[in-house]
Order: C-alpha cells, then structure tokens, then sequence
C-alpha cells in the first residue's frame, strides 16, 4: 500500500507483514540523505498516536550520521576527546576502567540512537546485583559506585546531545542508589598522640606524615609538593599541583582536584622547622621524593601502604589515607579555628561544605556554646529569666 503522510512530517505505510510503520525525518547523513526513526503498529489507528508521538519528541531534532555510532565508540571518542584534555589523569583512568569493566559489557554494542532510559535502567538494575571479585573475595559493587557510573554516563550522553548523536539524554529520570560513603574515622586525641609516637620511629616517613596531620592536604596534593613551593620567610605553602598513577603505570603531575584546590596556607612553626631543615639535605625538586628514584615524587600508593603498616604495627585503627585529613579538620575545629579558615585550608569550594563535612563536630559546638551562654546567663541574672 502506498505511503501517506499525517498531520505533520510523518510517513505512514502498510509493511508487508501486515504491520503498520510511521516513519518520521530525525537528521541527516554527510551526504545529506535522511535519516529516519519508524514506530510500529498492528493497526493504523493504533499507530497514529504513536507516530504523533514521535513527531513531537524529534521536533526541531536533526542528528548526525555518527549518530549510528555504538555507545562503546561513543565512549572512547569521549574520552579521548573531552574527557583527558580537561580531567585529571586519575580520574580519566578511573573512567576507563569504568567503561571497559562495566559498561561496554553491558551496552557497548548499542547504537546511540537507540539507547534508551530503559536500557540505561536495566544496566543500573544489573549492576546492583553485579559482583566483583577483591582480595580473592566476591563483592557487591558500592552504591556510591554505582552512582559515579551513572554520572560518567550522564556527562558522555549530555556531550552526544550537544554533538546531535541523539536528541535527549537517556540517563535522565532514571533512578540511582543513594550515597553511602564510607564513614568518616578519625584518630582521637590518644590515639593521635600514639600516631604521632610511631612515626617518630620511622626516619624515611616521619615528616611526610608530620606533614600530613598538621595540614590535612589531600594525599595526590602532599606527594606534590616541590621546594619551589615553600617560602621560609613567611612559613607559607603554596598547593598547586597533584601526583596520580598514570596510565600504563608510574605517576604524573596534573592540576588539582578543583579550582579551589590551587590555594596558599600558613604552616604551623613546627611543620616550618622540620621542612626547613628537610631542606638542608634535599637532593631534589620535591619535598618528598620516591625512596627509589629521588627525581620522582612519592607515589601516592607507597604513601598509603606505608601508613598501613603504621597504624598496624602501632595497634591503631584501620584508617584511610583520607582520614587523616579528616582527623586535621576535626581536631582544627575542635580547637576553635573557624569554618571559612579552614575551608581555605582545606581547598574546599565554600564553608558550607565544609560545616555539612563536619557536621558532627559543629553539632558538638554548637552544644558546648549553648552550655557557656546559658551559664552565662544564668550568672548575669542570677538564674532568673
């Protein structure tokens, strides 16, 4: 049966199969010839609705001829392209694992134009009932984990709309886990006091992890740091760069983790002594060099298994590295530095995210100053309000 066209710019026909199929104009190819999106139907009046739809859905659509493209090329093309200019080389590595072990598995065949939030649901779906193996055990992957998959994915589907590859990102309006980062742990005031015992017997550590405690820097941020950033004469230190794992192995220098992150902080007069006289010695661009090859900075893994072995052999808790900047900030607060003071310390992007960070220290000091105002009170007016 010949085609007709509806209301519209669709086309309607009678398929030889008996089905009905509606088939409207979404892009064009390099040579300019159409490309076409059809719905389907067992009967006409079935179909028109339909065909309405969709004719709605792709107004003022026109995609490309590389929106037949995979979702797997998509990916790659993404990361090469928009993703390793601008992001960290942790991070792009850590999408790229993302994308070889989880989704080109899963969805890597499936043309951009036909992905749908259905299939990005279903993957979702699969990947909350996905173990993996670790340390010779079988795991569920982390919901946070399955959170930073959908954002990569949010972020590579946003930049294929703008590429016109498809005209609306399928990752919207699904739903996703909650967070559930690990809790935060902190070392307590005894067990700080053993922490820092216990790197006193450890030469070749000691100050990097003196450092660390006294500052709270971020451990790609520490591994760093260069003699060129210390100014002994006003005891400050400027944050401007951060180590990572390279792809392929060793470790690269790149930007650090936010723009806020590039920041200058005053050291305290201990932490100045002991990187001045560090100094003295230093054979070497960076404050703290690799133990095996000095004109490389410690890499950001040696750091961590060696701090392990710290808190192991001092009976301490099983902390991560991360902690020990939480163990700063909680103790900074604790001892009356401001949130906006330590926001900049910190790199953070603003205090507030600093106070909900910490909540459960201002929670504390917001009690104990509720206690000296009423006892205040109470005092001034002897008890009668």
């Amino acid at each position: 049966m010949a085609g007709k066209r509806p209301d519209g710019d669709g086309l309607v026909r009678k398929r030889s199969d008996g089905r009905w199929e509606g088939r409207i104009i979404i892009g064009h190819k390099d040579d300019n010839s159409p490309i076409y999106k059809s719905v389907f139907a067992k009967t006409q009046k079935e179909l028109m609705p339909k065909l309405h739809q969709a004719i709605e859905e792709y107004k003022g659509v026109d995609l490309t001829e590389n929106s037949s493209m995979t979702l797997g090329e998509w990916m790659e093309k993404w990361l090469t392209e928009y993703a390793e200019p601008t992001l960290r080389p942790s991070t792009v590595n850590g999408y790229r694992n993302i994308v070889k072990n989880h989704i080109r598995p899963a969805l890597g065949n499936k043309q951009l134009r036909f992905l749908t939030q259905k299939d990005i649901q279903k993957f979702y779906n699969a990947l909350k009932r996905k173990k993996v193996k670790q340390l010779g055990k079988h795991h569920k992957l982390a919901d946070s984990y399955v959170r930073n998959i959908h954002m990569l994915l949010h972020e590579a589907l946003d930049a294929a709309v703008v590429s016109r590859l498809i005209f609306k990102n399928p990752t919207e309006g699904t739903k996703i886990p909650k967070n559930n980062y690990a809790p935060m742990k902190i070392l307590n005031e005894e067990q700080l006091d053993i922490f820092m015992k216990a790197i006193q017997r450890e030469p070749m550590w000691h100050d990097f992890f003196y450092t660390e405690i006294t500052t709270g820097l971020r451990l790609g941020e520490i591994c760093g740091l260069k003699w060129s950033d210390l100014d002994e004469n006003t005891g400050k230190l400027k944050i401007q760069r951060s180590v990572s794992h390279a792809r392929g192995g060793g470790v690269v220098a790149g930007e650090p983790k936010t723009e806020s992150g590039k920041r200058t902080i005053l050291l305290p007069k201990g932490t100045l002594h002991i990187l001045t006289e560090r100094k003295k010695n230093a054979v070497t661009e960076w404050i703290f060099p690799s133990l095996i090859s000095p004109e490389q900075p410690t890499a950001p893994n040696a750091a961590y298994q060696r701090l392990k072995v710290i808190l192991k052999d001092a009976g301490l808790p099983d902390i991560r590295f991360h902690d020990l900047r939480h163990t700063f900030a909680t103790h900074a607060l604790t001892s009356g530095v401001d949130a906006k003071t330590l926001s900049g310390i910190l790199g953070h992007t603003n205090a507030s995210f600093t106070l909900d960070t910490y909540t459960h220290v201002t929670t504390d000091m917001q009690k104990n100053a509720a206690v000296v105002v009423g006892d205040f009170i109470d005092e001034l007016f002897g008890g009668e309000v």
